[in-house]
């Protein structure tokens, strides 16, 4: 939405050809190459700008320049704005994280800034970053950023921040270190030599010696104060005389100024700066807008385009300021518009003789006006609020087709809803609920309640005609949202489908919110086919008004949905999506796509890529506060150190998740993290604890393993039959699949070697399109044995071979790691280095006879690639023939 005046921010003011040198303070900038940070620091009108782009003119250096205005105190549009002036001297830089900064949910200021100089450090060059009028950023949390940027900035980036007043930034620390330059106000006053240079040559007044020192006296070579007084003389016969009746001091001297400088004017330029002042940036078109140029010729008041008088004010050096090299738009020097503006509101309107009496409010009224016509909603609306128009304000905040709350002003947003009286908003009862949803998406949770209690309140004074059914179901949208954080399915469902009623067809920022609140209620009861269609839903509304965040809940959906029904392929891409849309550093909530990916790798037996993954989880998981989010990803890390043959860490960090589980509540995640702590239990031999734990908590599929261990194979049988039955009748693959594995171990060891083989071969079937592996390893040595009875007589080979390496190798990791072996004790003897899995795969292949252009085929490798295992495998078992190493592979029973 910032597009259309990101080069008035981003474009180094256009230097101007008549400007005074100062080689001794351009020397000082020069110096500023070897700090971090170059502090320009100077009251209104020093002519601080004006030096740095001189300086930035003169210097070969790549230079990118961020001038600042106080709507960019909201930390997403500062962000955007930042990465966007980088982009200007570095056009890849920080792509992936424009989108995210202006999301709902942004990420912590300090995981962008790292993603930022993570990208920086990738820049050999050096270059200069310049912040423009930096005292207008308050937000504490910019300013945080700014202290976290200069803490870690590379030694190849230098930031320049210009300023009226000293930032509140570790200044002594960056002095003691010598990393910091400053330029202060007596810095930048103007000595005798530089200020006769400035009248004579720029103000082109000739001024005596006696005079000119007078000048600086009262004006202590402030550059401001000097362009005044210049402007003042400018008309007098007797520019000499003029200057001894010149006197007094600010603020004196600038009242007395601006009285000298309009009265100099004509009607139409008076008229023309008194109107347009009000406007934090100008452009042709804007200007038109306020003097209604374009009208008929009857109805217009002027006889001037708004271009044609931007250039002449800059021609006539009136303190206006290019912000482009096409002169499209232009500001007002700073304090000139202060000024400007505080004549206007001392006489409440200022027009000369013919001209129509136009007020502060009409002027933003027109303003908004222009800027909504501009696709400028954001500036449409602060200037809506300036001119109080709470009516024209709502509309624009509430947005065609996407709410403003969710493109960049929730800051704004808030800042005037926190203003306005209970009356205002009751009389506006959508201005509560968006108020609820500002504060919602700012992570004010606990304050959104009161206000759609107060909304609801508002709306039963109301007549039944008066009240709009989609804030009726706003309101419950709303509420349905905040029950998401607390997992509870049954007022999810209650409120998405109170607010799904009332909603109209075309709402579909709204609509797409709700079908995912109401896609993860359903995912929560267990209904996946019903969870499917609302997320699919929910994507085809996101996806076609361009609602990012909506758009990533639901493809995380669906991605869930996937994995539940074994379709690790589609799941894994649906992941691989959101965090390709998630961008760089990715927002916190992009953690369920990390732990998806971890799940995905964890069944195909990835286990470092598993790990790797479930440790970006907890890190973007630690975002969040007091969440289950957290536990969740600390849980499948310790599932991979208990695959990996870590048990002693995998089971303090499971004994710690259940403590910390328990004390908090977080009984969504309980069932999983019993099963994982009762495996664990088991390898530790406390089957005592096990047998407690597994019927305390309820747990089917535990309690048949402790059963199993018991040697309880009969009651086993009956418990985990009842399982497989209920996850077909509920069509719950990824259930039905664990049971039927569990279930086959069960029956080998009851004896039933046939059914034993039966089951595990359709669990083969069900596993092998998507390519399970660990589901299998994970059940230990009577999987393995039956496995191993199966190879004269399975039809899946290839599967069977891949589950058999990695047996294999889980084998020869176990004995690397020091655990104890539950397949092949004798394995721990083999005088070898390790065969990995894909070696193991190559061996068992070469086994059975098959040619190097074969094993290319069957395992999809190139045939260079076969040979070079070939040579891996023969040194490894220590002989040079095929033959040779298929015997010692049978002696060491690795076959």
């Amino acid at each position: 939405m910032y597009a259309p005046i990101l080069s008035t921010k981003l474009s180094i003011p256009v230097q101007r050809s008549h400007v005074v040198d100062r080689p001794r303070l351009i020397v000082r900038l020069d110096e500023g190459m070897y700090a971090k940070l170059i502090l320009v620091s100077a009251p209104a009108g020093s002519g601080k700008t004006l030096l740095v782009n001189q300086w930035v003119k003169s210097s070969s250096i790549p230079t990118a320049w961020l001038s600042l205005e106080e709507a960019d105190n909201d930390l997403s549009r500062f962000l955007t704005y930042l990465c966007a002036s980088l982009q200007t001297i570095f056009p890849k830089l920080a792509e992936g994280i424009v989108g995210f900064v202006q999301s709902s949910e942004p990420s912590p200021v300090e995981t962008v800034i790292t993603y930022l100089l993570n990208e920086i450090s990738d820049v050999s060059d050096h270059f200069v970053l310049v912040l423009d009028d930096y005292h207008l950023m308050t937000s504490e949390v910019i300013n945080q950023a700014l202290v976290y940027l200069l803490r870690h900035i590379p030694p190849h980036m230098h930031l320049v921040m210009i300023t009226r007043q000293q930032p509140k930034l570790p200044l002594a620390r960056l002095r003691a270190k010598g990393e910091l330059v400053e330029l202060r106000g007596s810095d930048l006053r103007f000595n005798s030599p530089e200020i006769s240079e400035f009248l004579d040559r720029v103000m082109r007044l000739k001024l005596s010696k006696e005079n000119i020192a007078l000048l600086e006296e009262r004006t202590e070579g402030w550059v401001a104060g000097l362009q005044l007084a210049a402007l003042s003389i400018q008309g007098s016969s007797d520019p000499n005389h003029s200057m001894e009746t010149f006197s007094g001091r600010a603020p004196f001297v600038l009242d007395y100024l601006m009285e000298e400088i309009l009265q100099g004017q004509t009607e139409q330029v008076q008229n023309f700066l008194l109107k347009t002042c009000m406007l934090d940036r100008l452009c042709g078109s804007l200007c038109d807008a306020l003097f209604d140029v374009g009208e008929p010729k009857e109805h217009q008041s002027v006889e001037f385009t708004g271009q044609e008088m931007l250039e002449w004010l800059e021609q006539a050096n009136l303190f206006i300021v290019p912000l482009d090299n096409e002169r499209r738009w232009y500001r007002y020097h700073h304090l000139f518009a202060d000024l400007l503006r505080k004549r206007v509101h001392q006489t409440s309107s200022y027009a000369g003789k013919a001209e129509t009496v136009l007020s502060v409010t009409e002027i933003h009224k027109r303003a908004s006006i222009w800027f909504e016509k501009h696709q400028m909603e954001l500036e449409a609306f602060n200037h809506a609020v300036a001119a109080a128009d709470t009516y024209r304000a709502s509309n624009l905040l509430e947005g065609k087709g996407m709410p403003l709350l969710f493109r960049g002003g929730v800051v704004p947003a808030l800042q005037w809803l926190g203003s306005l009286s209970s009356a205002e908003l009751d009389s506006i009862p959508s201005l509560w609920v968006m108020y609820a949803a500002a504060l919602l998406v700012s992570g004010h949770v606990v304050d959104v309640e009161p206000k759609l209690q107060s909304a609801e309140q508002a709306l039963q004074d109301m007549g039944p005609e008066q009240i709009d059914s989609d804030l009726i179901g706003h309101i419950a949208s709303i509420r349905a949202t905040l029950a998401v954080s607390r997992h509870d399915a049954d007022t999810i469902i209650a409120e998405s489908l109170h607010a799904l009623q009332y909603l109209h067809p075309h709402n579909l920022p709204i609509r797409a919110a709700t079908a995912w609140t109401l896609g993860y209620a359903y995912q929560l009861q267990g209904k996946r086919e019903e969870a499917e269609l609302s997320y699919l839903e929910s994507l085809a509304n996101s996806t076609q008004i361009g609602h990012h965040i909506i758009t990533m809940m639901a493809t995380l959906g669906l991605g869930n949905i996937q994995e539940s029904n074994n379709q690790l392929h589609l799941a894994a891409e649906s992941y691989q999506q959101v965090l390709n849309m998630a961008g760089k550093p990715p927002l916190p909530f992009a953690c369920e796509a990390h732990l998806g990916l971890a799940r995905v790798h964890y069944a195909r037996n990835n286990l470092d890529t598993a790990l790797l993954q479930g440790q970006q989880s907890l890190q973007l998981a630690r975002q969040f506060v007091q969440t289950d989010r957290v536990v969740a990803s600390e849980l499948w890390l310790a599932r991979v150190k208990l695959a990996q043959g870590d048990l002693h860490n995998a089971a303090a960090m499971i004994s710690r998740i259940n403590n910390t589980a328990q004390r908090q509540n977080f009984v969504k995640e309980l069932p999983d993290i019993t099963a994982t702590y009762i495996l664990v239990l088991l390898r530790q031999g406390d089957l005592e604890e096990a047998v407690r734990l597994s019927w305390d908590r309820n747990h089917t599929f535990s309690q048949a393993r402790v059963l199993l261990k018991q040697g309880n194979t009969l009651q086993a049988l009956r418990i985990m039959e009842s399982c497989l039955r209920l996850a077909i009748t509920k069509g719950f693959q990824d259930e039905q699949l664990k049971a039927t594995i569990l279930l086959a171990v069960i029956h080998e060891e009851h004896g039933n070697k046939t059914k034993a083989i039966e089951l595990l071969i359709e669990a083969m079937t069900m596993a092998e399109p998507a390519g399970f592996i660990r589901v299998f390893v994970d059940e230990g040595i009577v999987v393995h044995s039956l496995l191993r009875r199966m190879t004269a007589r399975a039809d899946s080979r290839l599967y069977l071979l891949q589950l058999l390496a990695a047996f294999e190798a889980e084998n020869i990791r176990r004995e690397i790691v020091g655990e104890e072996s539950d397949i092949h004790p004798c394995v721990s003897k083999l005088p070898i280095d390790p065969l990995s899995a894909r070696e193991l795969e190559v061996l068992h292949l070469i086994a059975q006879g098959r040619s190097n252009r074969e094993i290319s085929e069957i395992l999809h490798i190139a045939l260079p690639t076969v040979k070079g295992h070939n040579r891996i495998i023969f040194d490894k078992l220590q002989v040079k023939r095929r033959t040779e190493a298929v015997a010692k592979a049978r002696e060491w029973k690795l076959l």
